[in-house]
């Protein structure tokens, strides 16, 4: 393989975004090695992804793996599978914080985190709160590169059913041509395409701390550009 090529850390490639990241990232040839931190096997088949079942509780002790060129964060649950408000903010602050912390102590060049958009630490929605606090924290360590990006409702197929999100899905052709000007941000996104965003944002040369809302995602990365890499 060149040497030119980078490394990469994928935390949550079970999902729905990170299911679809891995691909991308394999088939970008821009990675000579892909590190998938998990906590149950996973089925993916390439020479150049090695699968890490991890204990996410003591994530610090798996600091070895962290050293690559970019971690992607795809991590997120819901309150309904997390079953507490303390189960859930361990997965969505606690774990990503931990692995930013992680990814800068080992020379990580970037951190690509999938957060929410209405992410606010002031929010009345516990969600959005949880959100708005992990991406304070993360922009407070002074990351290298850090890259935050913000989908809307989320479309895709999911390894469990949500049904309010499957309604919402299926009127999402018509409500996003609803919403233009100033509403269209809260557009729904395909997962595939915030994944191709987070690919194609990832070989770029930007610093600093940076947010990418669904609108902004979606019009990065006609594939096109992607496969124009």
């Amino acid at each position: 393989m060149s040497s030119n090529k980078k490394s990469a850390l994928v935390l949550g490639a079970t999902g729905l975004i990170g299911k679809e990241l891995v691909k991308i990232l394999i088939d970008s040839n821009q990675y000579e090695k892909i590190m998938l931190v998990v906590r149950r096997p996973i089925d993916i088949e390439s020479e150049i992804c090695e699968e890490h079942i991890v204990d996410f509780n003591h994530l610090h002790t798996y600091s070895e793996l962290f050293k690559v060129s970019d971690v992607f964060c795809c991590l997120g649950t819901t309150i309904k599978v997390a079953k507490t408000k303390e189960a859930f903010r361990k997965v969505d602050y606690e774990y990503p914080v931990e692995a930013a912390k992680l990814a800068k102590e080992n020379g990580a060049q970037k951190f690509l985190i999938v957060s929410s958009m209405g992410a606010d630490p002031k929010s009345l929605f516990f969600y959005s709160r949880v959100k708005g606090d992990v991406e304070a924290t993360l922009t407070s360590l002074n990351l290298p590169s850090l890259h935050i990006f913000r989908p809307s409702l989320l479309l895709g197929e999911r390894s469990e059913f949500r049904f309010g999100e499957k309604i919402a899905e299926k009127a999402s052709g018509v409500i996003n041509k609803l919403m233009v000007g100033p509403l269209r941000p809260y557009r729904g996104i395909q997962a595939t395409k915030v994944a191709a965003a987070m690919a194609l944002v990832a070989q770029s040369n930007k610093k600093g701390n940076n947010i990418y809302l669904s609108h902004e995602m979606d019009s990065m990365v006609g594939f096109s550009e992607w496969e124009r890499l």
